[in-house]
């Protein structure tokens, strides 16, 4: 039994004292003992290594106590096992070396056996739940497969992943090949992670507010969809779209446990368009946690306010930025902590 079930009482929408609070890429960059790692072993390295992965996860936990933690890996994974290669290259990110241009490109991608080439997260996954001691749940993730087509087809990050709507809209039969390939992939990769420890699975569908809503719809939605109908009865799924508020209806009525929302959206927008249905995860500005400390536990208390403590997952509207100050990313916590006390 996991001792603290603050956030799996909350994705199952029963009432709690407050809600429970784990901020989006807490296991990494901002903090100076991940970086002492960074210096020492590459980032795929890290992320390939148990040992490094689990000790990364469990860093955030030792100090600021949140109420789940989150396997350190990183999205691409999942094309680096399909035989994409994938680079991350300092001060530019993610490189993929040779870009997805045709159907013959695609045909090229493989699904791929799990324990085979992914096995090392799986021992992460058992690694990590061995040092959390069942005191806290754990969080798998992967990418939506439109977010891993963007950098298979683009080669890199970009602000508008514009050659990778264009492959879409020029080649879609290429494209819901490749992306179909994605989600058969994702899916097997995620039940196998349910399997190995992970109380619950988040789908990070990063680049989705790059598409029109009519677009979202086929080159995204549905193949979260598959993921969710696949896995729902396994593990909760939560779905993050970022910039797709004009989903939420829809998403709300997926099988997810609960969605992800960033701070595009006012807290009473959300619940309104998700019909007061399910639990909402999100959406301090990451930016805003440069605010003095004292500001943003004011943010957070009026924050949880809006949304309502039940059917509500405190985080932020996306990844924590690696220059916040640590006593902000604390005044954070402690505020979600300190709630109604």
């Amino acid at each position: 039994m996991i001792k603290n079930d603050l956030y799996l009482r909350a994705l199952k929408g029963e009432t709690v004292d407050r809600p429970p609070v784990w901020m989006m890429r807490q296991a990494g960059r901002y903090l100076p003992e991940f970086m002492k790692l960074k210096d020492k072993y590459d980032f795929f390295t890290r992320c390939q290594t148990p040992e490094l992965a689990s000790e990364i996860t469990v860093q955030p936990i030792r100090r600021y106590g949140m109420d789940a933690a989150i396997l350190f890996s990183d999205i691409l994974v999942v094309p680096q096992a399909m035989n994409i290669e994938v680079e991350m290259k300092p001060g530019l990110g993610p490189w993929l070396p040779n870009p997805i241009r045709n159907m013959k490109d695609v045909e090229q991608v493989i699904v791929p056996d799990i324990d085979e080439t992914l096995g090392y997260v799986m021992d992460a996954v058992k690694l990590t739940k061995e040092m959390l001691n069942d005191e806290i749940p754990l969080i798998g993730f992967a990418g939506s497969p439109w977010t891993i087509l963007c950098y298979c087809i683009q080669g890199q990050g970009s602000k508008n992943f514009d050659m990778a709507k264009e492959f879409c809209f020029t080649q879609p039969v290429a494209a819901h090949t490749l992306l179909q390939k994605i989600t058969d992939t994702t899916i097997a990769y995620l039940k196998r992670k349910v399997e190995c420890g992970v109380n619950a699975v988040q789908i990070f569908d990063s680049w989705g507010g790059m598409l029109s809503p009519v677009d979202y719809q086929e080159f995204s939605w549905k193949y979260i969809q598959q993921i969710i109908d696949a896995l729902k009865d396994d593990a909760p799924v939560i779905a993050f779209g970022k910039g797709c508020w004009f989903a939420l209806e829809e998403m709300s009525t997926s099988g997810a446990s609960a969605l992800g929302v960033d701070w595009t959206i006012t807290p009473e927008k959300a619940r309104l368009y998700t019909n007061n249905s399910i639990t909402l995860q999100g959406n301090f500005d990451p930016t805003r946690l440069f605010s003095p400390p004292a500001v943003i536990k004011t943010k957070v208390t009026e924050m949880i306010d809006a949304f309502g403590k039940d059917k509500y997952i405190v985080n932020l509207g996306h990844g924590i930025l690696p220059n916040i100050p640590l006593d902000n990313a604390k005044a954070f916590i402690d505020a979600v902590k300190e709630y109604g006390q």
